[in-house]
C-alpha cells in the first residue's frame, strides 16, 4: 500500500485494485482537551475510539446500502481499524458538510444573538472549507459555484443527500433513546458512478448526541449505540 495522506484522525493508502484504504486513529477533534466535532484541530486521544467509530460506520453504511444510497463504502475491518473505499475526488482542498437539528456548538457561537442554545433547526445544512489556518470558513452555494469548487447540481445533490442521510442516522439513534443534535459529513465525486457520494465515516467523533438533555461523549455514545458489539 502507498500512503498518500496523513490526517488528524486517519491516514489514507492507495490499494493495487484502485480503491483506497482508510486507517483510523484514536484521535478526535476539539480544543483544549474538549471534544468538538466542528473543531479544526486534534483535541484529544481516546483509547479505542478508532475501532468503535468503524463499528458504528459499518452499521450505518450497510443501512444506507440497503436503502439504495450510494457511498464510497466497500468493506470495514474494525479490528484492524481500516475501511476500504471507492475512489472519490474531494471538492476543492476539502469541504465539510454539517447538518444541524439543534442549535449548539459553533452555530451558537456565531448566531447566539438570534437563537437560544438547543433551539430546533430544520435539518439546516452548512458547508465549510477545510482550512485550519483560517478556521474552516463557511461558504455558500453561490460561493462554491463562483470558485469552481462545485456545480449548482452537485451542491443540491450534496445538500439533499446530507438531509436524507441525517434523517436515517437520527432515526437509528432515536430507537435507542438518543437525540442527534448535529453531524458532520464529507462528500466526493466518483467518476465511475458519475455522481456525488458520501465519503469518510459516520461515527461518534463526527456528531453531537444527547440523552435526556445531557450531552453524550464519543466513547459513551459508541457504547450506548453498539451495546454488546462495543
Amino acid at each position: 500500500m502507498k500512503k498518500i495522506y496523513t490526517g488528524k484522525t486517519k491516514d489514507v493508502f492507495e490499494l493495487e485494485n484502485g480503491n483506497y484504504m482508510l486507517a483510523f486513529k484514536d484521535t478526535v477533534t476539539g480544543e483544549n482537551g474538549v471534544f468538538d466535532p466542528g473543531a479544526n484541530t486534534v483535541g484529544l486521544e481516546i483509547d479505542g475510539i478508532g475501532k468503535q467509530n468503524l463499528k458504528m460506520s459499518k452499521i450505518f453504511f450497510e443501512i444506507l446500502q440497503e436503502k439504495g444510497i450510494k457511498t464510497h463504502y466497500v468493506n470495514i475491518d474494525p479490528e484492524k481499524g481500516t475501511m476500504e473505499v471507492l475512489p472519490a475526488k474531494n471538492f476543492g482542498h476539502g469541504l465539510e458538510v454539517i447538518c444541524r437539528l439543534k442549535a449548539v456548538g459553533s452555530f451558537i457561537r456565531r448566531y447566539g444573538d438570534y437563537i437560544e442554545s438547543g433551539a430546533p433547526l430544520d435539518y439546516y445544512v452548512e458547508m465549510t472549507f477545510k482550512n485550519d489556518a483560517k478556521g474552516d470558513p463557511l461558504v455558500t452555494k453561490e460561493g462554491l459555484v463562483a470558485l469552481g469548487v462545485m456545480t449548482d447540481e452537485q451542491y443540491e445533490s450534496t445538500k439533499k443527500q446530507t438531509q436524507e442521510i441525517t434523517k436515517i442516522v437520527a432515526e437509528e439513534f432515536s430507537k435507542k433513546g438518543l437525540d442527534l443534535y448535529d453531524i458532520k459529513f464529507e462528500f466526493g465525486y466518483n467518476k465511475e458512478l458519475d455522481q456525488v457520494i458520501l465519503i469518510d465515516e459516520i461515527a461518534s467523533g463526527n456528531m453531537r448526541v444527547y440523552k435526556d438533555g445531557e450531552y453524550v461523549d464519543p466513547i459513551t455514545l459508541s457504547e450506548l449505540f453498539l451495546g454488546e458489539e462495543a
